[in-house]
């Protein structure tokens, strides 16, 4: 059975997964999309990982009775410690974020350090790195040769990035300096790319890169998922037959006033409704 015009659910701790849904958005305008905010119990990233999984099962059922055909984990952490455990649960496809930038990560850094930043969660489990070396092991003899014996995945846990765009500090000076203060040991490793390992830290982008410089490459797993995605559905012969503009359902646990402000701003363009979903709580 084909579900060719259903809608694709995507769901993050709260407001970060926003980032996904907008490359989502842009590369398959008519696609139906249903977002799931958790906002009632972000972050994600200080809790332990029976908990990250409790919670990943409750939203993708959620959104499996609302019919989506696919089901996009937009939360580096939810990705890192629940993923396998949801597509081993679940009958319908379910995508994360973590190797879609891992992947790019390999492709960009031409045998150059790679840098990681993301939750505390997602940084202890140690996802990126061996999602990175497996990327490595895929590669051709002379593309595995650019990584010399003293390349390194260098890993930082930032884990106030999160509260802080939660809370809208999208523009202050605190924030840039919370910023500086995770990324100054970074940047001295001279890294040829950094990885974003939160949807949340794309909306930080400007700031981010003012602190690491032009020279090291920012990888948006956002943009990466969105054309994995966009394969797979085209692949399989699931995209939308019908060719008008998509719809799309926001759903939170908490304080949707302020998701739809803060979404608003991020989006660029108005958040028609936010519905509040409590069952969870």
């Amino acid at each position: 059975m084909k579900y060719n015009n259903s809608p694709i659910g995507i769901f993050d701790s709260g407001l970060g997964g926003l980032t996904v849904f907008k490359e989502i958005r842009k590369i398959l305008p008519d696609e139906d999309l249903i977002y799931f905010g958790d906002t009632a119990r972000v972050p994600y990233g200080n809790k332990s990982k029976n908990t990250i999984l409790m919670y990943s099962m409750e939203i993708s059922k959620f959104l499996i009775s609302k019919g989506v055909k696919i089901i996009i984990v937009a939360c580096n952490t939810s990705s890192s410690l629940a993923l396998e455990d949801l597509q081993k649960e679940e009958k319908i496809p379910i995508f994360g974020v973590i190797k879609p930038g891992a992947k790019r990560a390999v492709e960009v850094s031409s045998g150059g350090n790679i840098a990681v930043i993301g939750t505390s969660a997602t940084i202890k489990s140690g996802v990126y790195s061996r999602v990175i070396y497996e990327e490595i092991k895929n590669l051709s003899k002379f593309e595995k040769d650019e990584f010399k014996n003293n390349f390194k995945v260098i890993e930082k846990p930032c884990p106030l990035l999160v509260p802080l765009v939660e809370e809208g500090f999208l523009n202050d000076e605190i924030t840039k300096k919370v910023i500086t203060y995770y990324l100054d040991s970074v940047t001295k490793e001279k890294p040829a790319c950094l990885v974003l390992g939160c949807t949340h830290y794309p909306i930080l982008k400007d700031f981010i890169s003012e602190v690491i410089g032009k020279d090291i490459q920012m990888i948006d797993s956002g943009i990466e998922t969105a054309r994995i995605v966009k394969c797979f559905l085209e692949e399989n012969g699931m995209l939308k037959s019908d060719a008008k503009i998509g719809n799309e359902s926001f759903f939170v646990t908490d304080d949707p006033e302020k998701f739809k402000g803060l979404g608003e701003k991020f989006l660029g363009r108005a958040i028609k409704s936010v519905v509040v979903v409590s069952q969870f709580l």
